[in-house]
């Protein structure tokens, strides 16, 4: 038996899982070259049009928020930018497979070599792209994985995340990926332990010798702290177990909180909202367990083509109703930087500091005024709240809210029911937080923990190599959002915060203690920040 291998990386979904390794990097079926140049064609052909009719099939059994990443690698498989250059490799001589992935790695090096997350994040949407249709060529699929597996590898593909059944347990560990990569989001809302980042020690595994001893042992998945243990002997064990019925209780504990209200152990009350990327997510929410809508993001509606008016208007009146009098704030499309939307969002060089959220909107103001009538429409059926994304300057939000004004008068002269809700703003750009003062028109502040972090500590938080200074944590972020949760209480502006920091119980305190007092969190986190919320004493 080997000795005990201890890696450590990036926690993308905290849990634990005990259970066999899973190689993912297993090596593939070999492909039988053809003939000709045209049956290599007609090859690739049907292996792109197999891969397509899969991606269609789970599309149709897959929510909301796992069809809008399969439909984007069925977009991609569909466009002939991506499918071109193989098909002229085959035209030059080479092999269907070859051709292929020699066109794929080529695009997925692209990726990988960004500077910007989102496209290192994709990365692993490509490579899912690329293996799916060399499967389809070769004839070979996915290899079964044992019930309860650990999946260990450079990467997972979001198709094979969405074919496993979790309800046997396992969990994913990964030598490289991405906490903000499609397959950690997924994991996250599934509860499916999953860390990233194990690094070149743990790629030595993989490798000839003991690293195969290792491959066949049982493993430790601590996804609560981000690391695992390969081939542990007894005693690690024991722990492991102590920890994981510990993390179990401790969740168990949390799901008592989930239909009380918040507060501090000291009786102070707190708000806590639900974020939202799709009106479905609703669907499995009991209303009685939130304080309302604290972000409802509007880019499902922007997948291939740019939603018409009444769309839109279905959308939102769906959440409204369902809120009934709680607030439900959405904010306006954030398209640009890691969220691209096709015939909308331009192609940059750096697009986290380009044309994106509300500078994109009032670019395209033809696009930006069907959703503004839309929002006005709904307004009518529930308590809407409305507010605009990556804010920099005060003539931002004045032409944002002229733009309101100039629709609704539109609407009012055509006899069309419309009311006017309170217009806020996102607090995700540095000059914001440090001015505030400068944005006193604004109706309400929501504080984007995400961008606002990564653009404080210039790190991005799925790059492993800066990943311990993106923070919220870290004393001048804490500093800005204090800032902005005193300019509120000054000047009676409510704030909240809506970033993925709200929902993580090690955060919650800090950001208590800077007197926020309305968070918003994915409806998954809800138990577990109320639990939070009523160990701080303030």
């Amino acid at each position: 038996m080997p000795e005990p291998l201890r890696l450590q990386g990036i926690s993308a979904s905290a849990g634990y899982a005990e259970g066999p390794l899973f190689d993912l990097d297993q090596a593939a079926v070999r492909y039988v070259r053809k003939a000709t140049a045209a049956d290599e064609k007609a090859a690739l052909e049907a292996a792109i049009s197999i891969a397509a009719g899969r991606l269609a099939t789970l599309i149709e059994t897959s929510d909301s928020e796992a069809a809008g990443i399969l439909e984007f690698q069925l977009a991609m498989l569909e466009d002939d930018a991506l499918t071109g250059p193989a098909f002229s490799h085959i035209a030059e001589g080479m092999a269907a497979d070859v051709a292929w992935r020699t066109a794929l790695d080529a695009e997925i090096a692209g990726y990988e070599t960004s500077d910007q997350d989102y496209f290192r994040a994709r990365a692993a949407d490509m490579r899912d792209i690329r293996d799916q249709v060399l499967r389809a060529l070769t004839g070979g699929g996915d290899i079964a994985a044992p019930a309860g597996a650990i999946f260990y590898g450079e990467d997972i593909a979001p198709t094979r995340f969405l074919e496993t059944d979790w309800s046997a347990g396992g969990g994913i560990a990964l030598t490289a990926g991405s906490a903000a990569s499609h397959v950690a989001m997924l994991a996250r809302s599934r509860g499916v332990p999953m860390v990233v980042g194990l690094g070149l020690v743990a790629r030595g595994v993989a490798g000839p010798g003991a690293s195969s001893a290792h491959l066949a042992e049982i493993a430790l998945l601590d996804a609560e702290h981000g690391g695992i243990v390969l081939a542990p002997s007894k005693a690690e064990i024991a722990i492991f177990r102590r920890s994981s019925l510990s993390f179990a209780a401790h969740r168990g504990k949390a799901a008592a909180y989930l239909t009380r209200p918040a507060a501090t152990k000291t009786g102070i009350a707190i708000r806590v909202q639900v974020n939202i990327a799709d009106p479905s997510d609703v669907d499995g929410i009991d209303v009685a367990t939130c304080d309302g809508v604290g972000l409802m993001r509007t880019e499902f509606l922007f997948g291939k083509t740019l939603p018409d008016e009444e769309t839109q208007y279905r959308a939102y009146r769906k959440v409204l109703e369902w809120a009934g009098d709680r607030p439900v704030t959405i904010r306006t499309v954030d398209a640009g930087g890691d969220k691209p939307v096709p015939g909308l969002t331009v192609e940059e060089g750096n697009p986290f500091l380009g044309l994106r959220g509300i500078r994109l909107s009032l670019a395209r103001p033809e696009v930006f005024r069907v959703q503004i009538r839309a929002l006005l429409r709904a307004a009518m059926h529930g308590n809407l709240k409305v507010m605009f994304p990556m804010i920099a300057v005060p003539e931002e939000y004045e032409r944002a809210t002229a733009l309101f004004a100039e629709e609704r008068a539109d609407l009012l002269a055509r006899g069309i029911a419309q009311k006017m809700p309170p217009l806020g703003i996102m607090v995700e750009v540095p000059s914001v937080a440090i001015a505030p003062e400068a944005f006193a028109k604004a109706a309400f502040f929501s504080i984007g923990s995400n961008d606002l972090t990564q653009y404080v500590m210039a790190a991005a938080r799925d790059n492993i190599s800066v990943a311990h200074l993106n923070s919220v944590r870290h004393p001048a972020v804490l500093r800005l959002i204090a800032s902005v949760a005193a300019f509120g209480r000054e000047h009676n502006m409510p704030v909240s915060l809506c970033g993925d920091a709200g929902g993580d119980p090690a955060s919650i305190p800090a950001l208590l203690e800077t007197g926020l007092r309305d968070l918003s969190v994915a409806p998954a986190q809800l138990a577990m920040a109320k639990a939070a919320i009523a160990d701080v004493s303030i």
